[in-house]
């Protein structure tokens, strides 16, 4: 039930889970339709089809509660091993590559080195601002 690799905006992670990334400005990509779905966005975005929770998080900032955000990316991680999860934003580049950063620090990945890693497998132009890039570089791994 997870998505394909090499489809629209899907990250390989290095666990094998998949995740896909998109802009919601965008149109829904072919396929499948995500089971569970992170929407990241200043104002609560219009319903879709499939069950979603709502992270307050203004373009080109960081998101308004960290730790509500901390607590819906491992839980996105979480329902990736088996479900369809999709992680999105406006334009499907800094906010949505940011949170991808951060589940890739989830997955394993060092956080110094979580955004070199979603620009080469997700988006080049992925994590826009310095201040997105020190949030995932101080967003720690479970345990930590």
């Amino acid at each position: 039930m997870t998505w394909e690799p090499g489809g629209p905006g899907v990250l390989l992670l290095p666990s094998g889970r998949l995740v896909r990334g998109r802009g919601l400005r965008d149109p829904l990509p072919p396929g499948p339709t995500a089971t569970y779905g992170v929407h990241l966005l200043g104002r609560q975005p219009p319903p879709v089809d499939w069950e979603s929770t709502w992270l307050r998080w203004p373009d080109f900032w960081l998101p308004a509660d960290a730790e509500r955000t901390r607590a819906v990316l491992r839980e996105a991680w979480r329902r990736s091993a088996d479900e369809r999860v999709e992680v999105a934003c406006g334009g499907g580049r800094g906010r949505t590559g940011t949170a991808l950063a951060c589940l890739a620090v989830l997955d394993g990945v060092p956080p110094a080195e979580a955004v070199a890693y979603v620009r080469r497998a997700y988006d080049r132009h992925a994590v826009e601002t310095p201040w997105q890039k020190r949030y995932v570089r101080r967003f720690a791994p479970p345990g930590n």
